[in-house]
């Protein structure tokens, strides 16, 4: 496909450019930079659909506000793409999610236009509002502040939360709702359905934004009297609709829905509105995927496509069509409904991502005993919770950076009362290309320290199916079970299931003048370093692989401290109160002599990348921790490292 030409996107640099251009060109515009996310995500895999939803709306956006002194904050950021692309980066765009290159999110550290860091989600209002009582008490009333929500964002509790703050303290807030009714896959829950039955009453908005303008232009409305006014309004609307508006009943002025595929609409709403006092809601309703047929008959599979060709909609064009070793997930998917199938008392939970995590095949098979329950990580857990008080085997599968929402909701309900709840954290360890956000790095620290949980990594597939069905045994308590994204090293997978030891790790390799101690999948890499060196020097090294990181394996620590004078941890955690530290203490506890090196990631945010460059950079690959070995055992030379002769 030849290169396209653009007659406006390659001349927008920034915002400035953009205003230039006269409105009634403005969905020429859209046209352009819609196309231009396509013919890019195409070629450089992210996310699509949700960037394709927003066009008008980023365009009107920045169109209307004098950015970056007024803030744009995004909620779940890659609604980003067109917002990226408008404010200086299109020409480094290709490389997004791309080591070294942009972040697939709005990071501040990127540009003075990424008002707020953002990759979780439900954020925006929270953040936007501190934006926005900070702007009134520096004395700079005429700054705008806007928070963008959709996505499914809504559904989290912080959002409402922030919600409820926004109609107490004094700010000039602007909140846009982007309500698509999708998050990755379509949204759950009643408030879903309420913004539905909203914009049923299109007429009675058209009516009194209109008698609102009037009014305050004749100035019977004041900014002492508005509150009762609105009010009014609601018993008005709620007597001649049967509905609330939960906006308004907040005393949040609200205006909606309008058509958020109609630019020059936006624009003019925008310009009207952005001038009123006080906190704001603008509810447009937008298409996921709009404007790319495929994507928009489809939208939870081309929520993130990979590459794709954009005549056809072919998608996948690189990936492999052996689908041996699967992918982590689908092991996950394919075994939860193996073991519903046998134990009735199974349950599944998650948090808006039924197709991420494969809970979708369960979902399929055994609708009625699969929960989505938005993006709301702690409700998950408790709800998880209060099932498992009732008798059931909740299997909650939540990210592992997500998990980070539900912290509180571990502790105080599931561990504090030792319920059989089995958490799977799916995406432990390094991602890839979402980045900093999305990084599972730091479960292992912040879980082994909660009593009462047993806390498990498999190396390999068959492990993972082993400890789903342990966990899954009565009388279990909490169980976590951490397993990164993506292919695992198995091809024959499917094997008969058993209930393994808790707390017993194995050794993987005997040998004499070094101990290696590693946890869940590390443990592959390790064992190709371990062969290396062993080719090349004269050198016995062992492998252990604990894979309990709580309880840890008593016996097996209690053998190598006595045996061995230096060990080497590693793991794809934070070496801060991880699976290294809980070693040290170990040893130090048992007053052994020996010397622990740990492996593991830095005490940093660890930016984008593929999990290969991320894990060469990270010394964390095969070669990597090969180097580690050799340099550590150079270094005590005590320890013989003698080339092999040939």
């Amino acid at each position: 496909m030849e290169k396209r030409t653009y007659q406006y996107i390659n001349n927008i640099n920034s915002p400035i450019d953009l205003k230039a251009i006269n409105k009634n060109n403005l969905p020429a515009v859209c046209d352009e930079l819609r196309q231009f996310i396509i013919d890019e995500v195409s070629k450089n895999p992210g996310h699509l659909g949700s960037s394709l939803g927003v066009v008008e709306l980023t365009v009107a956006l920045h169109y209307v506000f004098n950015t970056p002194y007024d803030r744009i904050v995004w909620d779940v950021g890659h609604q980003a793409y067109g917002h990226k692309i408008l404010t200086g980066r299109r020409d480094r765009f290709h490389t997004n999610r791309q080591f070294k290159g942009l972040c697939g999110f709005p990071t501040p550290k990127e540009s003075e236009y990424d008002a707020f860091g953002v990759g979780h989600s439900s954020t925006s209002i929270s953040a936007a509002l501190g934006m926005s009582v900070a702007s009134l008490l520096k004395e700079e009333p005429t700054r705008n502040v806007i928070a963008v929500i959709g996505d499914g964002a809504m559904t989290g509790g912080l959002a409402f939360e922030g919600l409820n703050n926004t109609s107490v303290d004094k700010n000039n807030l602007l909140i846009i709702l982007n309500d698509n009714q999708m998050a990755i896959d379509p949204v759950q829950g009643g408030f879903t359905q309420y913004l539905v039955d909203i914009t049923t009453s299109r007429t009675y908005n058209k009516i009194r934004f209109k008698a609102y303008k009037l009014l305050k232009k004749l100035h019977i409305i004041t900014e002492d009297n508005k509150k009762r006014i609105t009010q009014f309004n609601n018993s008005v609307k709620a007597t001649l609709t049967r509905q609330t508006n939960i906006f308004e009943g907040l005393n949040i002025r609200y205006f909606g829905p309008v058509d958020g595929h109609d630019v020059e609409g936006l624009v003019r709403i925008l310009s009207d509105i952005k001038h009123f006092k006080g906190p704001k809601v603008l509810h447009c309703i937008t298409k996921k995927g709009k404007g790319y047929e495929p994507a928009e008959k489809s939208a939870t599979l081309w929520h993130a496509p990979g590459k794709f060709d954009v005549e056809t909609g072919v998608r996948n064009l690189t990936k492999s069509q052996d689908l041996t070793p699967p992918l982590f997930q689908e092991v996950f998917g394919e075994t939860l409904l193996e073991l519903a199938l046998i134990n009735d008392k199974i349950v599944a939970v998650t948090p808006a991502m039924p197709s991420g995590c494969s809970m979708i095949v369960m979902q399929k098979a055994l609708p009625h005993r699969v929960f989505d329950v938005g993006i709301a990580e702690g409700h998950a857990v408790t709800f998880s919770a209060g099932m498992a008080k009732e008798g059931l085997m909740p299997f909650c599968n939540i990210y592992s950076s997500f998990m980070q929402r539900a912290y509180d909701n571990v502790i105080h309900d599931v561990a504090l009362q030792e319920l059989n709840v089995v958490l799977c954290l799916d995406r432990a360890g390094i991602v890839g290309s979402d980045g900093a956000t999305h990084h599972g790095q730091f479960d292992l620290a912040y879980m082994r320290c909660i009593p009462n949980l047993t806390i498990s990594a498999p190396r390999n597939e068959i492990e993972l199916r082993n400890l789903m069905y342990t966990g899954q045994m009565p009388n279990m308590g909490p169980f976590v079970i951490r397993y990164p994204r993506g292919k695992g090293t198995t091809i024959d997978w499917h094997q008969p299931m058993k209930a393994l030891s808790i707390g017993k790790g194995e050794c993987l390799k005997e040998g004499k003048d070094l101990a290696i101690i590693t946890i869940g999948t590390m443990a592959n890499p390790t064992g190709k370093a371990i062969e290396l060196i062993e080719s090349e020097y004269n050198t016995s090294i062992a492998h252990y692989d604990i894979r309990f990181l709580k309880p840890l394996d008593e016996s097996m620590l209690h053998f190598i401290g006595k045996k061995f004078k230096q060990i080497i941890t590693i793991e794809d955690g934070v070496i801060q109160g991880g699976f290294g530290s809980a070693v040290l203490e170990f040893m130090s506890d048992h007053k052994y002599n020996v010397q622990v090196k740990r492996l593991g990631i830095p005490d940093s945010f660890i930016e984008h990348g593929t999990p290969e460059e991320l894990y060469a950079m990270l010394g964390l690959d095969e070669k990597g921790i090969s180097s580690s070995i050799t340099e550590y055992m150079k270094e005590l030379k005590c320890l013989k490292l003698e080339k092999l002769v040939v």
